[in-house]
């Protein structure tokens, strides 16, 4: 496409973004035009919402982007931008994941700055990773960035939430967020603590006691159950009803107190600091739940749990900084699993001594043996989290020899002579006639031919011999965000040419040094059959 000299792009259903902009418009202005007749109402919130809802269909529609051979423009409602070729490192693809099943991934195209700064074009975008017309605008764009630019890079870089590219500001908020929580959780705890300690010396009230100090003795009165209310939802409180609304005219209880009493039972009414702390009927008794200083300090803990994932997503990306933009970090999840087992010590501790980490002794104890596990936790999980570049030697690699190319055309590689077959996970990405509609999830060496399985054996069973004979190894390189978001991030990525068709092999670091050892020794000239012969 070297022949492009202007590229347009507009939103898709402009004509039903318009309308619904005049609609919303339309609905906005009657909502106003009540409220000035007829004061101020609920009308008036819709209408509002609806302006709202107007103006962004409005700024949707009116969004347009233009590129030339001066560089990119760009219009919106309140912003034009143009930006010259020569100010554009490079073009990427931004790819939002959605959240739910039923709403597709959303592309878009983002602008990299020489000056470090990125912007997001309000158009083209696709939902969808078939797309033609996204595909087309896309490499008219990068055609005409070759033609009066100079692009940093030979591919299309694709910035997803799993890319070092991305942001962290969204992950920090919300370890913020979460640990401004376990702070409110733990300032609840001591005052909760002197509340237990309270009820229980609570003592039974007395004719002589002062009325001023009965909030803090135990009130008895009676009451009769008129009927219950109990509901199947555990979210949503049952009730129990009183004849003639005396004391009081229900009393919100869980579904299993409702059905310890019926219609007709004379109970008891225990009130404490104004409040109901229990009913006693002729066979059953049912306790109100008050929070503890035990499951606030759980509570606490768990906030404080929670914010260390997003803050090992912080760190991972800090770590990565100097990683290409379009490169996937290594994933969280050791992380998460150190929290897991810090989990394990710190709750039950939390729960049972929540006022006395510092005064009793077996709570000191246990707190001191927990700090000992956790920070073998978090090294495990930071050398776990490391990323790894092509021929690089792993923890795993006994053979002594790097990884990468390197290794798969050394002369001291492996020659594959095992009599069992050995199935390591790797995917070929690409449908080919070896990989019919990417049906591989295993490729088995050692006992026989390079061959993709749909399994992990044993047994060569649906397997499908891979033509080594063809391949020509380009190069090993960490995942990008083109490479899909079913790529484990911890694999790396060879590719190969099959007889002039790009292949990309991904597995795991070791893994692919083995399989493209064993590629290599397959194709020397002592094991690869003469094409006369």
């Amino acid at each position: 496409m070297t022949d492009v000299r202007e590229v347009s792009c507009r939103p898709q259903g402009r004509r039903v973004l318009l309308f619904l902009a005049a609609l919303s418009a339309a609905g906005a202005g009657a909502a106003l035009v009540r409220a000035a007749y007829r004061g101020p109402d609920g009308w008036l919130g819709g209408g509002l919402l609806l302006g709202l809802l107007g103006l962004a269909a409005l700024h949707k529609a009116t969004a347009q982007v233009r590129a030339d051979s001066y560089g990119v423009h760009s219009w919106t409602l309140l912003r034009r931008r143009t930006v010259r070729w020569g100010d554009i490192a490079d073009l990427r693809v931004r790819l939002k994941y959605a959240n739910t099943p039923r709403v597709q991934d959303t592309r878009g195209v983002s602008l990299l700055l020489r000056d470090g700064r990125k912007m997001l074009l309000p158009s083209p975008r696709s939902w969808s990773y078939d797309d033609p017309d996204f595909d087309a605008k896309l490499d008219a764009f990068r055609a005409l960035h070759r033609l009066h630019g100079t692009p940093e890079s030979d591919h299309v870089p694709v910035v997803s939430y799993r890319t070092s590219g991305r942001g962290w500001a969204g992950s920090l908020a919300l370890c913020l967020l979460l640990l401004g929580g376990a702070g409110l959780a733990a300032w609840f705890v001591p005052g909760a603590a002197s509340g237990e300690r309270a009820w229980r010396s609570a003592i039974p009230c007395t004719a002589g006691t002062p009325a001023a100090e009965r909030d803090e003795c135990l009130t008895t009165l009676t009451a009769v159950i008129a009927r219950t209310d109990v509901t199947r939802s555990r979210n949503k409180s049952s009730w129990l009803y009183f004849v003639d609304g005396r004391p009081m005219e229900r009393l919100a209880v869980s579904s299993d107190g409702a059905r310890m009493f019926g219609p007709g039972d004379s109970v008891e009414l225990t009130v404490w600091r104004g409040e109901v702390r229990e009913v006693v009927g002729e066979r059953d008794v049912y306790h109100l739940h008050v929070p503890a200083s035990g499951e606030l300090a759980v509570v606490a803990a768990l906030c404080l749990l929670a914010a260390g994932y997003p803050a090992a997503r912080v760190l991972l990306r800090l770590r990565g900084r100097r990683l290409p933009d379009d490169e996937v970090l290594p994933s969280a999840l050791p992380f998460a699993g150190a929290l897991v087992g810090t989990a394990l010590w710190l709750l039950p501790l939390a729960y049972l001594h929540p006022t006395t980490l510092l005064t009793d002794p077996v709570a000191i104890t246990w707190a001191a043996t927990g700090s000992a596990a956790t920070p073998a936790f978090l090294v495990w999980a930071w050398r776990a989290t490391r990323v790894r570049t092509p021929g690089e030697p792993g923890e795993n690699d006994t053979t002594g020899t790097t990884g990468g190319v390197a290794g798969a055309t050394g002369g001291s590689a492996e020659t594959g002579t095992e009599e069992d077959d050995v199935f390591l996970a790797a995917r070929f990405l690409e449908h080919t006639d070896y990989n019919p509609y990417g049906f591989g999830t295993h490729v088995v060496l050692g006992g026989g031919p390079l061959a993709v399985t749909p399994h992990p054996g044993p047994g060569r069973f649906a397997a499908k011999p891979v033509p080594v004979e063809r391949f020509v190894v380009n190069g090993v390189r960490r995942v990008r965000g083109s490479d899909g978001d079913t790529v484990p991030s911890g694999w790396h990525i060879a590719e190969l040419d099959d007889a002039g068709t790009p292949v990309r092999l991904a597995a795991a670091p070791d893994d692919l040094t083995r399989i493209l050892r064993e590629l290599a020794a397959e194709r020397t000239p002592a094991n690869t059959a003469h094409p006369d012969a």
